[in-house]
């Protein structure tokens, strides 16, 4: 039967019939020192291409761009270590080192595909007070079942921690991919007619923002600091329980350069959609984005040219830039060779923004995995402020809440520590018809607190707006 043909029964017999098959040359009975982790992966081609990557019970991690061209997300856990403190990626760094020996792959389908875990972290290395449905501070997640969609190819990660009995692990694996297939293959929900959604709680309202505003620029303007990142809190609850894939979906719709971001557990959802990947290390190389400098959009072709024309020219956004720019520099220079940023930089435009962004490219030298790397470049002046750890004992002290994990990061890590982060930009915390929604806004010399207030109303719109139609 063609693949175009198949239904999700009979991808779901084939699926079971190409396990059972593969189960027998997997090394199962592998056993490892007491602490060191080991794992077994099992890759199986999906003969037709899922038609989104559902949101069903449980745990699971989504990251999707392109709308939806190029999908990775992993349901259920085989695997899973958390941590907090300074040396909190530094301690799962050791633990993905040692796992990479003794994670053992199999790929009988000849995908060219590898599986993958998930890294992810709080914007604070401290840990955050307890609370029943947070994030940890930290986390290293290999998925039960993860799913990689690219370039039109589609497969299934197996995952489980070795040793395990075969009948267990086929049992196991088997319950997993029956909760999963049949969703696979259902249709993309469609947008809901847009609901009014009401604002229930706002931190801080405009008065405590002006005064944050003239509390930074004094800082500024005494020496003490170059930049710091002020941000918003905004709680609203709708008429519905929020859908989370067209939660997703609209995101997507909206701003299809992004990349959306789902990570679920303990049944709330953490979604957002940014423009800001923190680094991609691949191979030899390394690419990181410097994004700041922000202006609106208009309506009109010839005023956004305007706008555009004018935020390269602007000395006060280009200012914010070169901070921005020069601090990821410097971050890299003890574990890169050949570090290359643009002179000038150029427009990234989104559907309700345009950003400042310079693409900077550098050659990471052997010991620089990813999580050296994010050490060194979390948080960039982006989202933090500029001198580093002036900036955060700054924020610490006089931003009025918590972050948790907005301004984080998260992405996808390979067996060998390469991978991709992403900043964690455009936020909401989702729960039922609730959401709490994050912006934030960078203070140079130069700002003033109604603009800066403009800017973030347009970033917490980009979230609003797909509410509306979840």
């Amino acid at each position: 039967m063609p693949a175009k043909t198949q239904t999700p029964d009979h991808l779901l017999h084939h699926l079971l019939a190409r396990l059972a098959d593969s189960l027998d040359a997997l090394p199962l009975d592998t056993k490892l020192a007491s602490d060191e982790p080991a794992l077994v992966s099992l890759l199986l081609s999906l003969p037709r291409l899922p038609t989104c990557a559902p949101q069903i019970d449980g745990r699971q991690f989504q990251f999707t761009r392109g709308h939806g061209t190029e999908i990775q997300a992993g349901y259920g856990c085989a695997a899973e270590w958390k941590s907090d403190g300074p040396e909190r990626l530094d301690r799962l760094a050791k633990i993905a080192t040692r796992l990479h020996p003794g994670w053992h792959r199999a790929d009988p389908d000849q995908t060219g595909f590898d599986a993958f875990a998930m890294l992810g972290f709080a914007a604070s290395a401290d840990a955050a007070p307890h609370i029943e449905d947070h994030l940890p501070n930290a986390i290293l997640w290999v998925p039960e079942i993860g799913l990689r969609i690219k370039e039109g190819d589609a497969v299934l990660v197996l995952s489980a921690r070795l040793p395990t009995a075969r009948p267990a692990l086929m049992s196991a694996w088997t319950a997993a991919l029956e909760r999963l297939v049949p969703s696979l293959y259902l249709p993309l929900p469609g947008p809901l007619m847009p609901a009014t959604l009401q604002r229930d709680f706002a931190e801080p309202d405009f008065g405590g923002w002006s005064t944050l505003i003239d509390d930074a620029l004094a800082e500024i303007h005494g020496g003490g600091l170059e930049k710091v990142v002020l941000s918003r809190r905004l709680d609203v609850t709708g008429p519905r329980s929020f859908d989370l894939g067209r939660l997703v979906g609209a995101l997507g719709c909206l701003f299809p350069s992004c990349q959306i971001i789902n990570l679920r557990r303990n049944g709330k959802s953490f979604v957002a959609a940014t423009p800001e990947r923190l680094l991609a290390r691949q191979g030899s190389g390394l690419k990181v984005d410097a994004i700041a400098g922000t202006a609106p959009r208009a309506e009109s072709t010839e005023r956004d040219a305007e706008l555009s024309k004018g935020l390269l020219s602007c000395d006060k956004n280009l200012r914010e830039h070169r901070c921005v720019v020069d601090a990821i520099v410097e971050a890299l220079s003890d574990c890169c060779d050949d570090i290359a940023a643009p002179p000038r930089p150029r427009v990234m435009q989104l559907t309700n923004a345009q950003h400042l962004w310079s693409p900077i490219e550098a050659a990471p030298r052997a010991d620089a995995n990813l999580f050296r790397l994010a050490e060194r470049l979390h948080p960039t002046p982006a989202t933090n402020g500029q001198p580093r750890e002036r900036a955060r004992e700054w924020l610490r002290v006089g931003e009025p809440f918590e972050r948790g994990w907005y301004t984080g990061a998260a992405g996808i890590v390979e067996p060998d520590l390469s991978g991709e982060l992403w900043v964690l930009l455009r936020c909401a915390r989702v729960c039922a018809d609730r959401a709490e929604l994050y912006a934030g806004a960078g203070i140079v010399a130069g700002s003033n607190a109604l603009s800066e207030w403009d800017e973030t109303e347009a970033k917490l719109q980009a979230m609003l707006t797909a509410l509306q139609y979840a």
